[in-house]
Order: C-alpha cells, then structure tokens, then sequence
C-alpha cells in the first residue's frame, strides 16, 4: 500500500529552482497543516492562499512561509462585480490566484495532497520536476516512443522527423497522484476500496488534436504563455454543477495551445492523495457534467479557432462565443459560463495591463 513520504524523508536540502518566477496557489477552507510536510519544497516559494466559503473564518498558516491569502471579501474588493465569474464553495476559486499573481510560473496544489515516496522510498518533489517539465520543450506534433526525449537517459527514436526535433514551448504540466485516484462518483462507489500504486516513470506530451481530462490539484503552468485560458469555470454555490472546473480549464487550454502551436505534459511528478471524497456528494455535484460532457467533449474536438486568434485572449473571447452559440442548447447554464468566460479575460486584462499574453506561432 503507498504511504506518504515522512517529514525526515522530504527534510533533505533542495535547491528552490525559479523561486522568484513562480507562485505556489492553494485553494482551502482549513487550517494548512499540510505545509509542515512540504515545508523542504515549498518554503523558499511565494504562497497565494485563496480562502474558499466563510470569509471571517481564520485559516492558520504555519510560521515562516512567504505568502499572502485572499478570501470572499477580497475577491469583491479587488475584482468588484467582475468578482461574479470567480467561483464561490468549490475550489474553482483558486483560479482568483493565477490572475493576481504577477509570476511566470504557476503552481497549485490540494491541501489534502502530501509528499509521495517513489519505488526507491526517497520524497518526490514534484515542483522540481514540474519544473523541469515546464523547462523542457514538447513535442505534440508527431509522438516519442520513448516518451520525453528530454528527460536524461532519452532521447528522440530512429524514424523521428529531424525537422520536428527542436519541439515547442510548453505551457502546462499535469501531475498525477499515488493512493487516491481521481475517479469520478460513479467509479468511486463500484471500486471504494481501489488505491492508486503503480509509479509509471515517465512524462509524455500530448498529442496535438487529443484532449484530456485535466486534474487541478498537482499542476503547473507557464503563466505568460497559457494564464488567461487557466480559467476554472463557475462551480459550486449557486451553480447547477460541481467538479468539472479543472477539467473545463483544461479542455480550453488544450484547444488553445493546439491552436498556438504548444505543448502540454502529463505524468511525472506524482502527490499522495490522502483522502477521498464522499462519492455520493460527488455524484450530486458530477451526474449532469457525466450527460453534458457526451455534448462538451465533441464540441471541443471539432473547434477551431481563426487565424487572428494570435493572442490567448483573443483564442479564449473567441471558445467563449462559440460556447454560446453551440452548447447554450445543452442547458442554459453554458450561456452563463460563456459571458463569465468574457469577464475572466476582461478582469485579468484589468489586473494584468501589460498587453496581451505572448504565445506560440499559431498553427
């Protein structure tokens, strides 16, 4: 059975790489005990906090972090009725974060995921290695049978294009997770027992035109080249849907780095999930997402975004009006989403005045 790593294990000193170009975003409504484990990894970081449900509860940080917390009230403030596209009871509210942050380079976590050991029992730090992978190129154009050509230890197959070989910038990578799995309410409540504890040692990109479903809770991203379509959606309090937040970002994201010719990684590095959610709560959240992605998914598969979408915002005003037209017909719900897409990007121009966000050569 997989166990997280110990305190001693993740105490080994680490070199903090980009430590003053990344930002480390935890969306919680508890205490952050959880830090003490990271504290090896996380504590030379930048913390931005974002404080889901109750804003007069007190979230008790342990001492010697670096980090600044936002809750309801401070997302009214700061955003005033743009404040509305900012998702409230649900953890899509970690997005508030990624737009406040004035980093390149974007981490988030679940405060209920720890240190996870690889085969060797030695503590994983997964930001290093989320690190190496946002550093790297990828390659979505034609596929590696040797996975990351990359890593150390790989390279580029016989029969693999020379004129392919110098990849692309990539713009997100997507961790997964020991013990918990990332299941939805369905396959909880058939497989209650299952854990996750197979460590696959490998770190692919995915292919251009392939979508995936993204998990929000070990991820990180290049905030200059994807930020504004790392929009989480509206979930939680007062919507008609719950726990497809990440999931929607990462559709988005994924048409959009198609579209601008970069790249997306998915494996390395791995967290231990210590806890399940209750999968009947799940499933009240979940059961329209599982009818509305059979319409969702092919309606991402067959966008296409104009030439002159050559900024991300321009890709993502442009999915927004195509949400609109084409999935409104689903449920009035998606009409909402796709205005509140529209004040994302008008709230993170607002906060971000510097021009619209550079990007890849528009495939």
């Amino acid at each position: 059975m997989a166990e997280p790593a110990t305190a001693t294990q993740a105490a080994a000193p680490v070199v903090a790489l980009l430590k003053d170009e990344l930002d480390i975003v935890i969306p919680t409504i508890r205490n952050l005990d959880f830090l003490e484990m990271w504290r090896p990894f996380f504590q030379p970081y930048h913390l931005i906090i974002v404080q889901d449900g109750d804003p007069s509860k007190t979230i008790k940080v342990p001492e010697g972090f670096d980090y600044e917390l936002y809750n309801r009230n401070d997302i009214n403030r700061i955003l005033g009725p743009k404040a509305s596209c900012i998702s409230f009871k649900d953890s899509a509210c970690r997005c508030f974060g990624y737009m406040v942050s004035k980093k390149k380079y974007i981490f988030t976590i679940d405060d209920d995921c720890f240190v996870a050991k690889d085969p060797s029992g030695k503590a994983i730090n997964a930001l290093e290695q989320h690190i190496k992978n946002l550093l790297s190129p990828s390659t979505p154009f034609f596929y590696n049978t040797l996975y990351d050509p990359f890593r150390e230890g790989a390279d580029f197959v016989r029969g693999y294009p020379f004129s392919l070989r110098e990849g692309v910038p990539t713009a997100a990578s997507h961790g997964l997770w020991l013990n918990i799995p990332d299941y939805d309410a369905p396959t909880q409540l058939v497989k209650p027992l299952e854990r996750n504890t197979r460590y696959v040692d490998a770190v692919l990109t995915i292919p251009k035109g392939t979508l995936f479903p993204m998990c929000g809770m070990n991820l990180a991203f290049n905030r200059e080249l994807i930020g504004p379509a790392m929009y989480f959606g509206l979930m939680g309090d007062g919507q008609p849907i719950g726990r497809y937040d990440d999931m929607w970002a990462g559709w988005c994201t994924k048409v959009i780095c198609d579209h601008l010719g970069l790249g997306v990684k998915t494996g390395l590095p791995y967290i231990f999930h210590s806890k399940a959610s209750n999968p009947f709560v799940n499933l009240r959240k979940e059961y329209k997402g599982i009818y509305w992605q059979e319409e969702i998914i092919p309606f991402f598969q067959q966008a296409v975004l104009p030439k002159d979408c050559t900024t991300v915002q321009k890709c993502y005003i442009e999915l927004a009006k195509q949400v609109k037209e084409k999935l409104s017909k689903v449920d009035p719900y998606f009409d909402k989403l796709a205005d509140a897409m529209v004040t994302w990007i008008e709230a993170w121009d607002e906060l971000n005045p510097t021009g619209p966000v550079p990007n890849g050569k528009a495939a």
